[in-house]
């Protein structure tokens, strides 16, 4: 409502010291305000970085609940949790944004949750002490639990279908009717995974799935084209969480992998050598051709001399392999992956090893080492005739002597 200029010039003045108290009670007012906003906005930031579990493990009050963290290939102890006398109990965790992370949790030695959790979740967890568990509030969290069931209904199938194959006689018409069985089981799930990866391609659900074994271990994906999905998989994810750890894991498995599918091809493709070429320099500086090695058995052997544990298999059992076979057609080309190659050539020296010795100084990084797709050491490979032979089944002394003795009659 307006008023005459002469009525509001007299109505501030006469209000002008009022207006001056409240205006100052209202800037403390302000500030008061303002920094109750930061500490709650801050307060806000800090508490959105976690989720959280709220869950009830059935007939089991006042008993423990072991919270697990997949750190990349083992399990991690987060927290040991009491329930109370209904069983109940609550627990947050930090998870970073676009970081989530697999937990699991324990009753006893039992898992009684599997959960995929992202930043914000809140999940709710109702269990048995058996193991059976349904989880509410985490979309990938159900998708994680759907991948679970699907393989545990798979290994139940074919472990069953297995142990009636092994109580038949192997020749049977019966036996090769369950291997066809077995067969068609396998390749039916494969196809099922693979469909499973490639339309949940920016899921972290795809990764447990493509680590899956079948029975006592055989790898759902163990072929080497599988390489490409291993490959595809992660690139997609990396879009989505390229700070995961899980998704860092799976790019160097996914290398790994295209490592093997190209040693593969190489060998495959090779038309006068029937193995990948090495050239690299012995202790006394000169290059030595893998192929200008001229034997009927080339054991191709990566080492580290900086290993003690591998300086002592050199004395006790390689050079005992060697005085025993050399004369009979054996050769070794040993390929140590060290940095320092003074080192190196003075283990050498010192032990007084009789084979070819090569080094590049490189260590793992050697264009040896992942030409032949060396995940560990000590690795043996062998070339017989002049081809590259799959890996033996060699464990020690014993079971190394009696793949040469087969080879070298």
């Amino acid at each position: 409502m307006w008023i005459s200029e002469k009525r509001n010039l007299n109505f501030l003045l006469k209000n002008l010291k009022r207006l001056q108290i409240q205006s100052l009670q209202n800037m403390k007012n302000c500030k008061t305000f303002l920094l109750a906003s930061v500490v709650a906005v801050a307060g806000f930031s800090s508490c959105s970085q976690t989720a959280k579990i709220e869950g009830t493990l059935h007939d089991a009050p006042d008993s423990e609940v072991i919270v697990k963290l997949l750190d990349v290939n083992k399990y991690k102890v987060l927290d040991t949790l009491k329930t109370n006398q209904s069983g109940n109990y609550k627990y947050k965790l930090e998870v970073k944004a676009g970081q989530p992370e697999f937990v699991y949790l324990f009753y006893k030695d039992t898992k009684i949750a599997s959960l995929l959790l992202q930043k914000g979740d809140k999940v709710n967890v109702s269990s048995d002490t058996l193991g059976s568990f349904s989880v509410t509030g985490s979309d990938e969290t159900l998708k994680l639990m759907d991948v679970e069931k699907d393989e545990a209904e798979f290994n139940d199938k074919f472990l069953a279908t297995a142990g009636r194959l092994a109580d038949l006689t192997p020749d049977s018409d019966d036996a090769k009717a369950l291997k066809k069985e077995l067969s068609s089981q396998y390749v039916k799930y494969y196809r099922s995974r693979v469909k499973y990866i490639l339309t949940n391609s920016h899921s972290l659900t795809s990764i447990p799935v493509l680590y899956q074994v079948v029975g006592n271990g055989i790898p759902v994906f163990g072929q080497n084209t599988d390489a490409l999905h291993f490959r595809n998989i992660c690139d997609s994810l990396k879009t989505v969480y390229p700070e995961s750890k899980y998704v860092k894991a799976l790019d160097l498995e996914a290398e790994r992998r295209q490592q093997m599918l190209t040693l593969g091809s190489r060998i495959s493709n090779a038309e006068q050598a029937g193995f990948p070429e090495l050239e690299l320099a012995d202790v006394n500086g000169q290059k030595v051709k893998l192929s200008s090695v001229d034997s009927k058995v080339v054991m191709l052997y990566f080492w580290n001399s900086a290993d003690a544990a591998q300086n002592m298999f050199n004395l006790e059992v390689m050079k005992h392999i060697y005085n025993d076979f050399h004369a009979k057609g054996l050769e070794i080309y040993a390929v140590s992956a060290d940095t320092d190659k003074a080192a190196w050539a003075s283990v050498v020296k010192g032990q007084k090893l009789p084979w070819i010795n090569v080094c590049d100084g490189f260590g793992a990084a050697s264009p040896a080492i992942s030409l032949y797709n060396v995940a560990s050491l000590p690795t043996v490979y062998f070339i017989v005739d002049g081809a590259l032979t799959q890996t033996p089944k060699v464990k020690d002394e014993a079971s190394l002597k009696a793949y040469l003795a087969s080879v070298l009659k």
